[in-house]
């Protein structure tokens, strides 16, 4: 089974209480660039969004299976901003870019509707 697929077959996890749940700063934002990572170990591309009050944020992001470069510049997204950051090869993120992982690959979380950049998921 690949990765991908054992990561889909995971069982759920323990139940957290809601406490726990607010503690995960999950807020839309808006990708304002997307650049190549040719050093990542796999392949991902660097992306930058702006998260209104919490600022532009950069992040990589292995997603290349499904979407390009130019269609991701404009779209929300949801990312958790309030991880560590964290050193992948040469490049720092500061974000977590939210998907959900498929066997064709990671498809990202969006919104179907614009809300301001910033705003916190409910």
């Amino acid at each position: 089974m690949s990765d991908i697929g054992q990561q889909i077959a995971r069982a759920p996890g323990a139940e957290i209480s809601w406490a726990d749940f607010e503690k995960v700063v999950m807020v839309a934002g808006t990708v304002t660039r997307v650049e190549a990572f040719p050093e990542a170990r796999k392949p991902a591309w660097k992306v930058w969004v702006d998260f209104g009050p919490y600022g532009e944020r950069k992040t990589s992001a292995q997603i290349v299976a499904l979407y390009g470069a130019a269609e991701l510049v404009g779209r929300q997204i949801v990312g958790v901003v309030n991880f560590p950051e964290k050193q992948i090869g040469p490049f720092r993120s500061q974000f977590l870019l939210t998907g959900f992982a498929t066997e064709q690959g990671v498809v990202i979380t969006t919104l179907e509707r614009p809300v301001p950049n910033g705003t916190r998921m409910a």
